[in-house]
């Protein structure tokens, strides 16, 4: 896969509660042993989805009509889900588990990471769709790779410019996780239109 092919399936992965969560977590009491622990999670997680679609796809499921059909019905259920995000905005609210990352131990951080990039929808999907391409195009499975690591990579940012950065990155990281906090509605629409265009790519295509 090529780097402008992968670029904006990385961001459908971090964008939302995953970021933010990554965010959340580079301010905690433990950033150094949480961040890593959320990664690993996001690791396994995300391997075990790619690779798990890559040895069981056949590359045969779906012909052209088919996908015609798929890629038209996924557009109009985002187009629905674009307008509930923003008719909802004004009482959208983070996750309750949110509340529990400042004061995170690295055990609850793995498995967050672990849950959030391999069971949340969007992460779900787009992880089977890098499976699934490489597999339907007899593809290695090693070009899913450039995938997995800039995903990771994204996620460990907030404590790599915290390491990179020190007391500058300690008092701009948390405005940032307050605005994403407030404007979540905001990251929310923009996956949704990222997703829209892959799949009015797939139906024009």
């Amino acid at each position: 896969m090529s780097f402008l092919e992968v670029l904006p399936l990385v961001f459908v992965m971090i964008a939302g509660p995953q970021i933010l969560s990554a965010i959340f977590l580079a301010t905690s009491e433990r950033w150094r042993r949480n961040s890593v622990a959320f990664v690993g999670g996001a690791a396994v997680s995300i391997t075990l989805v790619v690779t798990i679609t890559y040895l069981f796809s056949t590359g045969t499921i779906g012909q052209r009509a088919s996908n015609t059909t798929l890629s038209a019905i996924v557009v109009v259920a985002l187009l629905l889900a674009m307008v509930h995000t923003y008719r909802t905005r004004a009482t959208s609210k983070p996750p309750r588990w949110m509340g529990r990352l400042e004061t995170a131990t690295p055990r609850f951080s793995f498995r967050l990471g672990f849950l959030l990039m391999g069971f949340f929808p969007t992460d779900v999907l787009t992880s089977v769709t890098v499976g699934s391409y490489l597999a339907a195009r007899n593809a290695p499975w090693t070009d899913a790779v450039p995938f997995i690591l800039l995903t990771l990579l994204v996620l460990a940012l907030p404590s790599l410019t915290l390491v990179a950065f020190g007391e500058r990155a300690e008092a701009v990281l948390p405005k940032i996780r307050d605005w994403m906090n407030t404007n979540s509605w905001i990251v929310s629409e923009v996956v949704i239109l990222f997703f829209i265009a892959m799949s009015l790519n797939n139906l024009l295509g």
